[in-house]
């Protein structure tokens, strides 16, 4: 992405340049953050399944929230120009359960 102005003007390339540089930094920061959220999401879902493995309304969250970072997850990479879902469902080991209700927002 650049920020650069279309016709002529008294622009230098250095401040250009940083701004694209701390623009990259965020974006890389924040899909940081989101998969660690998502490793979380995904973790405790897990947990829960291996406990007790019951279907009920504390599960249902559960996949809920992890849906819900997984949205978050997937929107920040694509914003990276990064579009292919599959290897994010491949490393992280995503249920289909989680990535069928990927998107679909519960009431809040």
């Amino acid at each position: 992405m650049s920020l650069r102005p279309s016709s002529g003007g008294r622009w230098r390339t250095a401040p250009v340049a940083a701004l694209d540089y701390e623009i990259a930094r965020e974006r890389a920061s924040a899909l940081g953050r989101l998969g660690r959220a998502l490793e979380t999401a995904l973790a405790a879902l897990a947990d829960y399944d291996n406990g007790s493995g019951e279907r009920d309304a504390a599960r249902a969250q559960l996949v809920q929230d992890a849906s819900d970072a997984l949205w978050y997850f997937m929107v920040q990479r694509e914003a990276c120009g990064l579009r292919d879902p599959r290897p994010v469902l491949r490393h992280y080991g995503v249920p289909a359960e989680v990535y069928a209700r990927m998107g679909a927002f519960g009431r809040r």
